[in-house]
């Protein structure tokens, strides 16, 4: 099904309609071929994904966002990676297993998902059981995920923004909030709160990473208090304090600086206040908001 939808490609909200399968590029820029910018063993994520093994990350190239600050660019939008066939991801799969990664983090994937399934098919045939991680901008389509169900084990989403004006003027998506919150929604009723093993170790539920950006253009406050009234105390953020100006910020004041600590302790106190106890802050490390 997701193969089919590359003729006139509409995995991601943009829906351009290109004729991916024909070697056409999208708006996420790339055809229908798998394309990889690294595959390794990442071990600065959150504790539950990381753990004490690494997660075995999959960067993708391209992206259904042009974030002016994307600190990945290179990869995201200048394309740098290589392409591969479904046989050799699937095998980088097996490899990234076999070197005693905890999880498969598919980063920016969205756009790929029908090469990331026929890959992960292949895989399974030979042995694979690691849990699947969805490491997303959160600018997905609820259809799509819906043919994802029972494939992903772990969505690790951003929620990005409040305000479509500033979702357009730093990612040129102004339907981010709407699409966002809709497919946040929907990746909540697949899996349901983040669940942790005996060992520390996340093998399903969801993770929401929110990044607090300069002068509050993030909408944090707006932002959990939507996760709090529409999911609920149970959920699970990662709020992050590591933005720092990357790519086209550094001419777009306030981009062009980091968040000031005032502004990160502002985001914290409104976890708190929400009752938001699930999950971790970002200074020099993660450290958990409550001991588990």
């Amino acid at each position: 099904m997701l193969d089919e939808l590359l003729s006139s490609c509409a995995l991601c909200p943009r829906q351009c309609k290109v004729n991916r399968k024909a070697g056409d590029v999208g708006a996420c820029g790339v055809d229908a071929r798998p394309k990889v910018a690294a595959v390794n063993i990442h071990l600065w994520e959150e504790p539950p994904i990381s753990g004490t093994r690494g997660s075995g990350t999959i960067f993708f190239s391209g992206c259904t966002l042009k974030c002016v600050f994307c600190q990945n660019y290179p990869i995201s939008q200048l394309g740098v990676g290589r392409p591969m066939s479904a046989e050799k991801l699937a095998q980088e799969m097996l490899a990234l297993q076999w070197k005693g990664a905890h999880n498969i983090n598919l980063v920016t994937a969205s756009h790929q998902m029908a090469a990331v399934v026929e890959a992960l098919c292949l895989a399974i045939t030979c042995g694979f059981r690691l849990p699947l991680v969805y490491n997303t901008s959160g600018y997905d389509r609820v259809e799509i995920l819906r043919l994802l169900e029972g494939i992903v084990d772990i969505y690790l989403p951003d929620i990005k923004y409040a305000d479509p004006e500033v979702a357009q003027r730093c990612s040129n998506r102004a339907d981010y909030v709407e699409c966002n919150r809709l497919a946040l929604l929907e990746m909540w009723r697949q899996v349901g709160p983040l669940k942790v093993g005996p060992d520390g170790i996340a093998y399903r539920g969801m993770l929401i990473r929110h990044l607090v950006l300069p002068e509050d253009l993030s909408g944090t406050a707006d932002n959990l208090a939507f996760l709090a009234e529409k999911i609920g105390p149970e959920v699970w953020i990662s709020l992050m304090h590591q933005y720092f100006p990357a790519h086209e910020a550094f001419h777009i004041s306030p981009l062009n600086r980091k968040v000031t600590r005032r502004e990160y302790e502002k985001a914290f106190s409104m976890v708190t206040r929400l009752g938001l106890e699930n999950g971790f802050v970002q200074a020099n490390s993660y450290a958990s908001l409550i001991a588990r």
